[in-house]
């Protein structure tokens, strides 16, 4: 046998696709869209910078680490995608905000429950109008006012961290636009 040929027999031999013979037929998964809606709520918006603070909720992982993150949820049909904000902030935080400018939006894959699922998730400032901090959503384990200067170490994922970054500057352009 030749080099090549040694090297060729070496190769990864193509997958086959299910239903070929003497693979076992896998069910493709079935893959689905949503769409949800939430927001960073700031209380002390018009206030000083160091007395800013966002309301986050916390969620126990399957691993039982408190991930803290924003208030999100499922747009509902009818609703706008600020309309569901508003609401899912209500809902899971007991804070009524109004919408105050797009934050941007979200998208990731995951698999639950036999699908593949891929979820975007669009993301507003708001302000707070009024309300007391509760956890009384079945969803959420923990709720708190944050600084804004700690939700970089804070929350839980990457993108929402950047959400973060952008609202700080969109309040500081606010905040520039006032002077």
């Amino acid at each position: 046998m030749s080099p090549a040929d040694r090297a060729n027999s070496r190769r990864r031999q193509p997958r086959r696709r299910s239903g070929s013979a003497g693979n076992a037929a896998k069910p493709r998964m079935r893959t689905v869209r949503e769409t949800s809606a939430g927001g960073l709520v700031v209380d002390g918006l018009d206030g000083p910078r160091d007395k800013r603070c966002a309301a986050l909720i916390g969620r126990t992982d399957r691993r039982g680490r408190l991930l803290w993150s924003l208030p999100k949820g499922h747009i509902e049909e009818g609703e706008t995608s600020e309309q569901t904000a508003i609401r899912e902030v209500a809902e899971e935080t007991g804070i009524n905000g109004s919408v105050v400018a797009e934050l941007g939006s979200i998208d990731y894959w995951f698999v639950t429950e036999g699908r593949r699922v891929h979820k975007t998730v669009h993301h507003y400032l708001m302000r707070f109008l009024d309300g007391e901090l509760s956890d009384a959503d079945i969803e959420v384990t923990k709720v708190a006012w944050v600084p804004l200067s700690e939700l970089e170490s804070r929350l839980a994922y990457a993108d929402e961290r950047r959400l973060a970054e952008v609202a700080n500057r969109l309040i500081d352009r606010m905040e520039n636009g006032r002077k």
